[in-house]
This record gives structure tokens, C-alpha cells and sequence, in this order.
């Protein structure tokens, strides 16, 4: 049997809905398939700023470095600037252990219909560089309350990071089609862009099976609405890579489906998964949260943590228990979350015949 510890920070809004959801699909999935989580549940987020004026301890981080990996909800609530909520605890996370990729696949599920007229189907990943770029803590401000107030932000690109990214995301399109797409800004931004498209092109240099194509971050939002069928594998900094993962998981039908793993590959510190959409304030407490984000999520923690099969199990049944036609409001469906996710746990259970001994190493 195989044990892991996991740390679990289901943080604020719906985070306390959907993170019930997943670990009870994912509790199943273990008694399946010979596994055994020890969940750590940490209650930080924004109550916790709210007494303490920090959004995890002053150990948070040495805590979490214990744990095989972290299963977030989601944090942010409208009376905490998303300044503290996020600097105050996925920054820190995200940099401390090394999480230089941010892994975001996107495609089009069961019955859920994209906003895009006479879409095709859509199957793409988006590799988001996860700890530089754009999100940088160098600059400042001066002058504040004054006619010459300014304020100055510091992009850092540095060879080690572009490379790695460039790399990861490299063998991920040779395992796929082979197409990888590169978002820049070479046009306008005349350092850090360029130095990012030489980087790439010099580490695509040893993947001859891998197409390489560089397409500024404009045209390619446009692109990516109009024909999104053209992309498989898109590589980008940490800004750009943060916006057009949210407009791609948007043109399949929700954001709320989607989900995001926070990868440290080489596995000397623990990963982090966690949905995309956000807190969502508006609709917390009212059991309609669409959990397959967080689910799918769990997807990508089995995978991370060495249970491709177990992980293939999970998203054939939330994805079967869409074309059921069980959906959650966002989907257009009346489900409520917990109903959502009892329909995924019988799917679990019917299809584990299918799944069952495929060779994973998980199984007992």
C-alpha cells in the first residue's frame, strides 16, 4: 500500500466546499487502488489573517515541507486585498519549494458546451513559468499622494528559469503532437522578450520532433478564441501564461472546471494542486460550486505522486458523470456540489473494473 501525507489548505469561499467534495472521490479511489492518504487539514486562509494578521504561521512553510504534496481550495475574500492573500501565502509557497511550473490542461468535456460558435473539440495544456518573470518583488513606489507619484515593477528573466520551463514543456509536446507554441512580446518588450525567445529556440534546438512556433501574446489571445484546435502545448511566462490559462479554460464552458498543479518535477519539495477559479464569494455557502476543478485537481496530484492509473479512473468518472447530464449550475445543469461529486463516487465504483490493476505501482 502506498501512504502519502498531504497537506490540506481548503482556505476560504468555496474552497470549504469543493475541498470536501474531492477527498471524499478521492478517499474512494484509495480504497480502490491499494492507496492510503493522511490528510493534514490546516485551517489558514483569510479567517486566519483576520486573528493573526498573516495568512499561514510563521512556521507555515517548514509545516508544509513534512507533506508529500498540498491540496488548496482557493483564497480571497472582498475585505482582504489580494495583495496579502495571495503574497501572503501561494507566493511564498510556490517560490520556497520550488514550484517552477504551473501545469494547466484544458479541454473540452462531455456535454459541456463551449462559448465559441461551431467549436471543435479542444485538448491543450498550458506550461505557465511559475517563479519569476513578470512577478517579481523588485520595485517600488515613491512619492505617494503626490502630482509625481510613481511606481516601478521589475521584470526578472533569468537563463536557468527560461530554460527549464522551455525544457519541461518541450518533452511534454514530444509526448503529445509534437507542436509547441511559445507566447512573447518581442515586438514591444525589447529585453526580457527576446532573451526569452533565444532561450527557447536554443533548448528546442535538441528536441528535432518538436515544432516550434513563437506567436506574440495578442495575436495568440485572439488566435486562441478563433481557432483554438490549432494549439497543443503553450509555454509562457508567468504573466502571460496566467492570462491565457484562464481564457483558455473559460472557452470550454467554465472556469470552474478547471484545474492547476504547482510542480516542483525533480520532487525534492512537495507540489501543489489546486482549482483555477477563485474563491467565488458570491456563491459560497449556497452548495451550487461546480467541484470538478478541485477534483480534477486530485487528478493531477495522483498523477504527480506516481498513480497514473488511479488518476485516469478519477476524470473518466467526473467525466462520465457529465455525459449522464449531471451538471452544476455554472454548467448549465441544477446539481448541487455534493450531489455532483455522489455521482462521481458511483461512477468510481462502476468503473473499477476498467481501471483496476493497469499497472500504476499503487495497487496492492
Amino acid at each position: 500500500m502506498s501512504r502519502h501525507r498531504i497537506a490540506v489548505i481548503a482556505g476560504d469561499g468555496i474552497g470549504q466546499e469543493v475541498m470536501p467534495a474531492a477527498i471524499d472521490c478521492l478517499d474512494l479511489l484509495a480504497d480502490l487502488h491499494g492507496l492510503d492518504f493522511d490528510w493534514h487539514h490546516l485551517d489558514w486562509g483569510s479567517d486566519y489573517y483576520r486573528a493573526h494578521g498573516r495568512m499561514l504561521p510563521v512556521d507555515g512553510l517548514d509545516v508544509l515541507a513534512e507533506h508529500d504534496a498540498i491540496f488548496l481550495g482557493a483564497v480571497g475574500v472582498p475585505d482582504i486585498p489580494d495583495v496579502e492573500t495571495l503574497w501572503g501565502l501561494l507566493i511564498p509557497i510556490r517560490r520556497r519549494f520550488e514550484q517552477y511550473i504551473n501545469l494547466r490542461p484544458v479541454k473540452t468535456l462531455p456535454g459541456v458546451r463551449s462559448p465559441l460558435a461551431d467549436s471543435g473539440p479542444i485538448d491543450l495544456v498550458v506550461v505557465r513559468e511559475n517563479n519569476e518573470g513578470e512577478y517579481s518583488e523588485i520595485g517600488g513606489r515613491m512619492n505617494r499622494g503626490l502630482a509625481e507619484e510613481l511606481a516601478v515593477q521589475e521584470s526578472v528573466f533569468t537563463r536557468r528559469g527560461v530554460e527549464r520551463v522551455a525544457r519541461y514543456a518541450a518533452r511534454l509536446a514530444a509526448g503529445r503532437n509534437g507542436r509547441l507554441t511559445s507566447a512573447t512580446k518581442s515586438n514591444g518588450i525589447v529585453h526580457t522578450m527576446p532573451f526569452w525567445d533565444e532561450v527557447v529556440r536554443e533548448v528546442l534546438a535538441d528536441f528535432t520532433d518538436v515544432e516550434l512556433r513563437s506567436e506574440l501574446i495578442d495575436a495568440l489571445a485572439a488566435s486562441l478564441v478563433l481557432h483554438p484546435g490549432r494549439y497543443d502545448v503553450i509555454v509562457a511566462s508567468n504573466l502571460f501564461g496566467d492570462i491565457l490559462s484562464d481564457l483558455a479554460g473559460a472557452i470550454t464552458g467554465s472556469i470552474g472546471s478547471a484545474p492547476s498543479a504547482n510542480l516542483n518535477p525533480e520532487r525534492r519539495h512537495p507540489s501543489m494542486f489546486e482549482p483555477v477559479h477563485g474563491s467565488a464569494p458570491d456563491i459560497a455557502g449556497q452548495g451550487v460550486a461546480n467541484p470538478i476543478g478541485q477534483i480534477w485537481s486530485g487528478a493531477m496530484m495522483l498523477d504527480a505522486l506516481g498513480h497514473p492509473a488511479a488518476a485516469g479512473h478519477l476524470v473518466a468518472a467526473f467525466e462520465a458523470t457529465l455525459a449522464q447530464g449531471v451538471r452544476t449550475r455554472d454548467l448549465g445543469g441544477d446539481a448541487s456540489t455534493t450531489a455532483f461529486a455522489e455521482t462521481v463516487r458511483r461512477n468510481i465504483e462502476e468503473q473499477y473494473g476498467e481501471h483496476a490493476g493497469t499497472g500504476d505501482g499503487s495497487e496492492s
